[in-house]
């Protein structure tokens, strides 16, 4: 088949690296893909086999997007390293979140569609499905592994963007007393609680760590902070770098009431938990609170 006039090699290599799928090149071009193949084998082009099996990706990703380290990267790896999945089988991850905001705001980083999986029996919480072999090798590197949860390891994080990463951790695995006088960090992975707990010292902060045996057999393993001079404390490292968007709205508010300059943003849903009276923080709808006995061990 004879190339159409005037189409170079440096054109279709062009065409190439710009992501066109061999199917539309060889309507453009005039020869067979395997013509076109011939001229990126003779160039010494590494060959994409998604794009030269003529199926071209069928979402949107910035496959950089975890090879370099920033304050929203750190964020969402917190997400990731506690929510996030890795699929044995294929080339894809997700993440799990209640809040799909945060979903929409990871998309968004990632320069990647929204895709949400269907919701099952089994699972019906909203996930953001990611298919990428890099995105997956990248995660992978940094400590994201399949069936992660009782082994994870705390990633190497540049302390620049440690706090970042753990207002991440905190709004997957974090929770935050409404009246702002404790929090805690749950992990079935004794390394990556343990770590943490390290981290929260080298802040000067006072940290315990506890274990409770799950449903499942296996120990439960929660870093706690309480008093609110020690969430106050914790509120002004992890919300030092933020947008307006990557964080949990709820846990800012219920972790900085006690501060000087408190963030608060009117509660607009359908069923509100918070108001402010005299410049407080104000709990509507707490219902009454249920005393639950568990055995706790510290370690």
């Amino acid at each position: 088949m004879p190339r159409n006039p005037g189409i170079t090699d440096e054109a279709i290599i062009k065409m190439y690296k710009s992501g066109m799928p061999f199917k539309e090149m060889v309507s453009r071009i005039g020869i067979s893909d395997r013509a076109i193949r011939n001229v990126m084998y003779k160039h010494g082009i590494k060959m994409n086999r998604e794009q030269s099996s003529g199926q071209p990706r069928k979402h949107k990703i910035n496959e950089n997007y975890f090879k370099k380290w920033s304050h929203e990267m750190a964020w969402v790896l917190g997400l990731f390293i506690t929510d996030g999945c890795i699929n044995k089988t294929n080339s894809s991850v997700s993440l799990t979140q209640k809040n799909q905001m945060i979903l929409r705001q990871v998309a968004n980083y990632m320069n990647a569609d929204y895709i949400l999986s269907k919701k099952y029996q089994t699972r019906i919480t909203a996930t953001l499905i990611i298919n990428s072999k890099e995105i997956k090798n990248d995660l992978v590197k940094l400590g994201v592994l399949p069936n992660k949860s009782l082994s994870v390891q705390f990633p190497k994080v540049p302390d620049e963007f440690l706090t970042s990463f753990i207002r991440g951790v905190v709004d997957s695995d974090g929770w935050v007393d409404k009246a702002g006088y404790a929090m805690h960090i749950t992990s079935g992975s004794k390394p990556f609680s343990e770590a943490l707990l390290s981290l929260f010292l080298s802040w000067k902060l006072k940290p315990k760590i506890t274990s409770i045996t799950g449903q499942s057999g296996n120990p439960i393993y929660r870093v706690w902070l309480n008093g609110k001079t020690e969430i106050q404390k914790l509120a002004k490292i992890v919300y030092k770098h933020t947008d307006t968007n990557n964080f949990l709205i709820y846990k800012r508010v219920y972790m900085t009431q006690h501060l000087d300059n408190p963030y608060y943003v009117e509660d607009e849903r359908d069923v509100p938990k918070w108001t402010q009276k005299d410049g407080k923080l104000e709990h509507i709808n707490l219902g009454s609170r249920i005393a639950f006995r568990t055995n706790i061990k510290r370690i």
